[in-house]
C-alpha cells in the first residue's frame, strides 16, 4: 500500500488553509470542493496568520520616525520581521541585508540596477529561467545562456565552459533554484562553487525553491555561498504583496538606489544627500508593513511544521502523481528528478488549454496552461519551431504550443491527486469527444464548453459572452 506523509501532519496544515472548503460549480450542475493545483503561481493564505494580522491591525501605524506608541510597536515588528526572514535562509545579517520589495520580479530588477553593470560585462543565465530572471539583464549587460540536456536539466559542462570563455568579464550567474516548468532543482551550492572559481557572483531565483525545502545560503566566506537570493511571499502562503531580496551589504551601500525619496535618506540639503542605512536606503516610500509581518509569522508556522518534513511530503506526493500520470496512454510528462512538486504534461491530440478547461469546468480544479512565463524553456522541451508563428505575435497564448501544469503544496492530498488522475485518464481516452464539446472563445482567450447543462450558467461568472 502506498502511504504518503508518515511524519508530516498535512491534515493540520490543510485545515489551516483559507478557503479550503469553498465549492465551485461544474458542468454537470454539481458544486464541488475546489482543488488548487496552481500553487506555483500563488498559494492561498493561512487562517492562523490571518487572525494574527487582524490583531495587529489594531496596532498598525506608519513605521520609523513616528514617536507614538503604535508607531514604535509597528516599527519594531517590521524590523524584527526582516531578521526572521533573513534567518529563514540562514543569512549572516552582519554582512547581508534583507530588502523588502513587491515580488521576485521586482527583486531581480532591483539587483540588475544596483550591480552597476556595463554593456561589456557578462551575465550568464540559463535557458530554463522564468522571464523575470532573463529580461532584466538584457538591457544592462551581455547575456549568455547556458545550454540544457534533453531532459531540460542544466548542462554543467557548458556552464563551466562559458565561465572560462568569458572570464574575467562575468559579473553574475543568474539561475533558478527550481524550475517553474519542470520543478527541476538545481544544485545551487555546487553551481555557486563553480561560479566563484571564476570570480563571478551568483543570484538564485528562489521563488519555486524557498517555499518547498530548507535553504541555507551559507556564510559569505564559504565557497558555496549564495551571494543573492530572491523569493516571493505569495508563493509561500502570504498573499499580501511582498517579495524579498537578500544580498551582501557592500553591493547596496555603493551608489544611489534606483528609487529615491521618503525613507531612503538620513540627511538632505539643496545640494547633497546622505543615504539612510540599509535596508531603508533600498525601501523607498511607505513599506508594506502588513505583508512583511505576515511573511515573518508564516515563516514561524512553516518552521513549526518542519520544512524538512514538508519537503519530504511534497516529494512523495509528486512521485506518486508522476508515476500514475505516466501510466496513462497518450500522456507525456516532462522533466526529471530531483524536483519540487511541479509537474507538466500534455495529452496527445488535445490543446493544453482545452485540457485545462475540462479540468476546470468538469473537475472543479485549478491548473495552469501555456508557457508559464518561460517561453524559451517550454519550447525547448517541446522541440517546437516557432518560426511559423513569426508575424503572429498577437496569437492568443492558449493557441500557441505549451503544456498543462499542476503544482503541489503541503496541503494537497493523495485523494486530490487520484481525482485528477481519474479525470486525466477520462480526457485521454475520449479525445475526439472533448475536441467536439469545447470551443475556443476569443473574448475569454480560452476554451469553454460548447454545450451547457442545467444549473451551469457561464455568464454568471464572466458576464462577457
Amino acid at each position: 500500500m502506498f502511504i504518503i506523509g508518515n511524519k508530516f501532519n498535512y491534515k493540520a496544515f490543510r485545515k489551516n488553509i483559507i478557503g479550503i472548503k469553498e465549492k465551485v460549480p461544474t458542468l454537470n450542475g454539481r458544486n464541488v470542493r475546489y482543488i488548487n493545483f496552481d500553487n506555483a503561481a500563488s498559494t492561498p493564505g493561512l487562517n492562523s496568520v490571518y487572525e494574527q494580522l487582524k490583531d495587529f491591525l489594531a496596532w498598525y501605524s506608519g513605521v520609523h520616525r513616528g514617536t507614538g506608541i503604535k508607531s514604535l510597536i509597528a516599527s519594531k515588528a517590521y524590523d524584527d520581521a526582516h531578521e526572521i526572514i533573513g534567518n529563514f535562509v540562514k543569512a549572516d545579517l552582519d554582512k547581508n541585508t534583507v530588502i523588502i520589495v513587491k515580488n521576485t520580479t521586482e527583486a531581480i530588477n532591483k539587483l540588475s540596477y544596483r550591480l552597476d553593470l556595463k554593456p561589456t560585462d557578462v551575465v550568464i543565465t540559463t535557458l530554463m529561467e522564468h522571464h523575470s530572471n532573463d529580461l532584466p539583464w538584457r538591457d544592462k549587460a551581455n547575456v549568455v545562456y547556458v545550454g540544457l540536456d534533453n531532459l531540460g536539466r542544466l548542462n554543467l559542462e557548458d556552464l563551466e565552459k562559458k565561465l572560462k570563455s568569458y572570464y574575467p568579464r562575468v559579473k553574475l550567474l543568474a539561475i533558478c533554484g527550481a524550475s517553474n516548468v519542470t520543478g527541476h532543482i538545481n544544485d545551487i551550492h555546487k553551481i555557486a562553487k563553480i561560479a566563484h572559481q571564476y570570480k563571478a557572483e551568483i543570484l538564485v531565483d528562489g521563488a519555486q525553491l524557498v517555499p518547498h525545502k530548507p535553504v541555507d545560503i551559507k556564510p559569505n566566506s564559504h565557497p558555496e555561498h549564495i551571494d543573492y537570493i530572491a523569493f516571493s511571499s505569495h508563493k509561500m502562503y502570504v498573499p499580501y504583496g511582498i517579495g524579498v531580496l537578500i544580498g551582501k551589504k557592500e553591493t547596496f551601500l555603493k551608489g544611489s538606489p534606483e528609487f529615491s525619496g521618503g525613507g531612503t535618506v538620513s540627511f538632505v540639503t539643496e545640494n547633497n544627500v546622505t543615504w539612510a542605512n540599509l535596508p531603508d536606503k533600498e525601501e523607498a516610500g511607505s513599506p508594506n508593513v502588513f505583508g512583511t509581518i505576515a511573511l515573518a509569522e508564516t515563516i514561524k508556522y512553516l518552521q513549526k511544521m518542519n520544512m524538512k518534513e514538508i519537503e519530504q511530503y511534497e516529494n512523495e506526493l509528486c512521485k506518486y502523481a508522476i508515476k500514475e500520470l505516466s501510466k496513462i496512454k497518450n500522456v507525456t510528462v516532462y522533466g526529471s528528478f530531483p524536483r519540487v512538486g511541479v509537474i507538466t504534461f500534455n495529452i496527445k491530440g488535445l490543446p493544453h488549454s482545452l485540457v485545462g478547461a475540462v479540468l476546470c469546468y468538469e473537475g472543479g480544479m485549478g491548473v495552469r496552461t501555456g508557457c508559464f512565463c518561460a517561453q524559451p524553456y517550454v519550447r525547448n522541451l517541446l522541440n517546437v519551431d516557432m518560426s511559423k508563428y513569426e508575424g503572429k505575435e498577437n496569437t492568443p497564448s492558449a493557441l500557441l504550443p505549451g503544456m498543462v501544469r499542476i503544482s503541489l503544496a503541503a496541503y494537497n492530498s493523495k485523494s486530490e491527486i487520484d481525482y485528477l488522475l481519474k479525470l486525466v485518464k477520462q480526457i485521454a481516452n475520449n479525445r475526439t469527444q472533448y475536441n467536439r464539446d469545447y470551443v475556443f472563445s476569443k473574448k475569454l482567450g480560452s476554451y469553454i464548453p460548447r454545450f451547457r447543462t442545467k444549473g451551469f450558467d457561464i455568464n454568471k461568472f464572466y458576464n462577457l459572452m
